[in-house]
């Protein structure tokens, strides 16, 4: 009775034994097990949903990094296109303006690239590359702009001060010598007059009158005023900048050691003392405690034939006068 199953009968009213077949039976059992199934799976996705596995974590843990490096390299690009912005300002309405020259058209400056090839390999690469390669290349980004700002300021500052600063450079000859005559030994190695041999020349000699005005060929302070062993009666000028000018063998000195002179000033005049064969003033210019060539120092003295000329003439002399 125990495995027996019953049924009622309203026709009958009686309860009547339910005969239990082999079919029924599997059909009930597949369905118990294809709801225990459905049961289980939903069991399965529900659980993994509320707990993630381990790799689930690592991922998500990945994407929160990587959204959080996302955020800090478009705050940085936001900072750069801003300073962009600002050096395309200084460039249109400062360095041009100073230089006279036309701003660069936007449609140069906002030119749409062309380089497909590129994007296709950056949509190859995965998300952890992308953002290497993009921190790098924006932190690359941001020094060259730092660097290139920095740049713009000293050239400002150079443009602002030009005026004063030419002042200053050595521009013309220390002696008047609109026809060059006067020129009788240039930079080099030349034949030293006294010994004979071979020697470096640091400067370049004007053959003039005694008592010839020498000029100062740039603003400075004087240096030095006084005698120098073989150079005689000697003026130096600081003109700032990184020059300073020296005129040798004076007959006679016309400024004193601090004074603030200026181009064309007379600070001396043409002798023959220290180690000198005639009457000349001896040329230095320096450049960061270096000697240059003077000839380089006279654009505002000479036209470009003269400068042509008087290459070729003290090219030509092959002795000096100390």
């Amino acid at each position: 009775m125990a495995n027996k199953k019953f049924q009622f009968n309203p026709e009958t009213l009686n309860y009547e034994e339910v005969e239990t077949s082999v079919k029924s039976v599997i059909i009930r059992t597949l369905l118990m097990i294809f709801v225990g199934m459905l049961v289980g799976i939903g069991f399965f996705f529900l659980f993994f949903s509320i707990f993630p596995s381990p790799n689930d974590r690592i991922k998500d843990q990945q994407i929160k990094n990587l959204n959080a490096q996302y955020e800090v390299l478009n705050k940085q690009i936001d900072q750069m296109q801003l300073l962009m912005i600002d050096l395309q300002q200084r460039d249109d309405n400062l360095y041009r303006v100073l230089l006279e020259a036309d701003p660069i058209p936007n449609s140069l400056r906002f030119a749409i690239s062309d380089k497909t090839n590129y994007y296709d390999e950056i949509l190859q690469q995965t998300n952890s590359q992308l953002a290497a390669n993009l921190t790098t290349k924006v932190d690359q980004l941001e020094k060259s702009i730092y660097v290139q700002s920095k740049s713009y300021d000293e050239i400002i500052h150079l443009a602002q001060t030009s005026e004063e600063r030419m002042k200053h450079i050595p521009s013309i000859q220390p002696v008047l010598n609109k026809d060059l005559r006067r020129i009788a030994s240039g930079f080099g190695y030349r034949i030293d007059p006294i010994y004979h041999t071979p020697r470096f020349h640091a400067g370049m000699d004007f053959t003039a009158p005694k008592g010839t005005e020498i000029f100062a060929t740039g603003a400075g302070r004087v240096s030095y005023a006084g005698w120098k062993q073989g150079y005689g009666n000697c003026v130096m000028i600081d003109h700032g900048y990184g020059y300073e000018t020296l005129y040798a063998h004076m007959h006679k000195i016309n400024v004193r050691q601090g004074k603030e002179v200026s181009r064309g000033d007379v600070i001396g005049f043409v002798g023959s003392t220290g180690k000198s064969t005639g009457p000349h003033c001896h040329y230095e210019v320096h450049y960061k405690k270096k000697v240059v060539d003077p000839r380089n120092y006279y654009f505002q003295d000479l036209s470009p034939e003269d400068y042509d000329r008087m290459v070729q003439m003290s090219d030509n002399f092959g002795q000096t006068l100390d």
